[in-house]
């Protein structure tokens, strides 16, 4: 950082902070992972400065050259890694991404059946604090009560009975596969799209460790970063018969520029995970999730995970998920609270906090790792009144992070 030193020094000492705490903290943020040096440089190329609008070969700049090469490369690179039919990577982000889904195929008013917050969807897929409320008319299915899975059945009966121009599957704290052919069966019964949100397990999915959306879903979108450890901005995976349509409500529908220099970081991520060392990272992040599910002894939302997601509830434990999240962070295990299912019951509650496998696993570290981790966090929350138990934790857990370095300070 010699220019930025120079130029601003106060941000610079920021940054230099920044790297410091993830150096030193565990990151057990399900929506989070550590992305390579190559990524950070391909963000922060001249590509950083280029305009462009429109798509590669009909611009509205000129100049546009090697950002057309650029772009292509990375269609190119995403059909392959996804089977894929068409592609879009101008998102600026997932929900950009999939605004430009619904508005693509819909109309305002429309109906979209997705999963409730409480069981584990997204904002964008709904809820009324997101824009998608004020657009269209969504309905919500939920979760068996007691095995916390999705009832298909239900969704089934739901479907026939609300009459969706869209279903989506996906979501942000499930931690269980999704029976895509299932969800593409229902949707087809009432003449339905069906739109996946796989988000967070798209590098589990790239690796082909759990299985692909792609094949039964109209529309899928993802972010370049959480399990796929690259840079952030969205992506639109569709058949071919919606391309276009996905191309208008990017641009010019939701978007103007788009950011190339995070185009170029999607198209050297889809590279990166063609590779032997990705698949052997993303197998190592569903081992570490159910080593952590398992080890914790704790009440685990659905009673396990496919993923890399585990949902702790911890209620039974006499504490929330906000006081939980605190005290773990003042120890250097980084996490966040969430709702859970039965928080539907009692809104504003937040009971559990969700965790999740994969920066531990793009840092190397496996299942006697998380074995530590899972006790560490059982004695901090048990043992939240004792300073001598959180300082002796919190020596651990950076000596941990000593032995499995994020970065070469020599390379940063």
């Amino acid at each position: 950082m010699i220019f930025l030193h120079k130029d601003d020094p106060v941000l610079a000492e920021a940054i230099k902070r920044e790297k410091s705490r993830i150096d030193n903290t565990i990151d057990l943020i399900a929506a989070e992972n550590h992305s390579p040096l190559s990524i950070m440089e391909a963000l922060g190329s001249v590509f950083n400065t280029k305009t462009i609008e429109g798509y590669p070969g009909k611009r509205f700049h000129a100049g546009c050259i090697h950002a057309d090469e650029v772009e292509n490369l990375a269609i190119r690179r995403c059909k392959k890694l996804f089977g894929a039919e068409y592609i879009n990577v101008q998102p600026h982000s997932g929900t950009s991404a999939n605004l430009a889904v619904y508005f693509s195929v819909l109309e305002l008013g429309d109906r979209i059946l997705s999963m409730s917050l409480p069981h584990g969807v997204h904002l964008s897929h709904g809820h009324r604090a997101s824009i998608t409320s004020k657009c269209f008319e969504f309905n919500f299915y939920g979760l068996d009560e007691d095995t916390e899975r999705i009832d298909y059945e239900k969704i089934r009966d739901l479907a026939h009975k609300f009459k969706p121009r869209m279903i989506v599957a996906g979501a942000s704290s499930y931690p269980r596969l999704i029976d895509y052919e299932k969800m593409s069966e229902i949707a087809s019964e009432v003449s339905a799209y069906l739109f996946t949100d796989m988000a967070h397990i798209a590098g589990l999915v790239a690796a082909k460790v759990i299985p692909s959306p792609v094949p039964y879903s109209d529309f899928v979108t993802f972010t370049g970063y959480k399990t796929m450890m690259g840079g952030r901005g969205g992506i639109i995976i569709c058949r071919q018969e919606y391309g276009k349509k996905i191309d208008k409500a990017i641009f010019p529908g939701c978007q103007g520029t788009s950011a190339v220099n995070s185009i170029v970081a999607k198209a050297l991520n889809f590279k990166l995970a063609m590779a032997p060392e990705f698949i052997d990272i993303q197998m190592k992040t569903l081992e570490n999730a159910v080593c952590l599910a398992d080890q914790l002894g704790y009440r685990i939302v659905t009673g396990g995970t496919d993923n890399h997601q585990v949902l702790v509830d911890l209620a039974p434990k006499g504490l929330d998920g906000y006081r939980a999240e605190k005290l773990l962070e003042s120890v250097g295990i980084i996490t966040n609270r969430n709702v859970i299912p039965r928080d539907s019951e009692n809104p504003g509650n937040i009971s559990g906090i969700r965790l999740g496998s994969s920066a531990a696993a793009t840092r190397g570290m496996g299942i006697s790792e998380m074995v530590n981790i899972a006790g560490w966090i059982d004695d901090v929350l048990v043992n939240h009144d004792k300073k001598d138990v959180l300082d002796r934790v919190s020596k651990e857990v950076l000596g941990l992070c000593e032995q499995f370095p994020v970065y070469d300070s020599k390379q940063f």
